[in-house]
């Protein structure tokens, strides 16, 4: 895929495959089908947007049962917390997961900046600032500081969503769990966190 012309080809081949019925990687036309009415979904995931973690695939999921919202390092922004407040608020989804996984360049790229004392520039710098707080409270000079501040990211990110003057009437009625967890590269398997 080393060119825009071919990594668009191979997308839309894969979208050929999948209206044809013949798809490579287990999704069904037929579920899309399905699910072409209201919407109905039970859960709303924030991720990464890393390529190894597809949380529709993650979590065996099909057309219209979830939500998903991916940003690096899922750093929580206007955004993605209206967005949430949204399907929360209109749609009733009871559950909110923010997954964090190891290995993440967010979370590599905020530990990076403070220990070199720099700011990565652009956009990126908005993720960087948003993850800090998470590698400030392990300490930089932790030896396992990305593990833990991917840890501390996940557990932060689920604090200000339940902190939320939208989502926080939900939660006091039990409406609405807010939950996070941490996605194993190697094994697959998702670890639910406690604060």
């Amino acid at each position: 895929m080393g060119s825009p012309r071919a990594a668009l080809a191979e997308l839309l081949a894969g979208n050929r495959r999948f209206v044809s019925g013949q798809p490579m990687h287990g999704h069904d036309v037929t579920a899309a089908a399905a699910a072409s009415g209201d919407q109905q979904p039970y859960a709303v995931l924030l991720g990464c947007i890393d390529s190894r973690v597809p949380l529709e695939a993650i979590f065996d999921q099909t057309f219209g049962s979830i939500c998903v919202i991916r940003t690096g390092g899922h750093v929580l922004d206007r955004a993605v917390l209206g967005s949430i407040e949204y399907v929360v608020g209109e749609l009733g989804v009871p559950l909110v997961m923010v997954l964090g996984h190891e290995r993440c360049g967010a979370v590599a790229s905020a530990v990076d900046a403070l220990r070199g004392g720099r700011s990565p520039g652009g956009a990126l710098a908005h993720l960087v600032d948003q993850i800090a707080p998470a590698v400030t409270e392990v300490g930089v000079d932790d030896p396992r500081v990305h593990p833990m501040a991917v840890r501390r990211h996940v557990l932060r990110t689920v604090a200000a969503l339940r902190a939320d003057d939208r989502l926080a009437v939900p939660i006091a009625a039990g409406r609405l769990t807010v939950s996070g967890a941490l996605y194993d590269l190697t094994t697959g398997e998702v670890t639910l966190l406690e604060p």
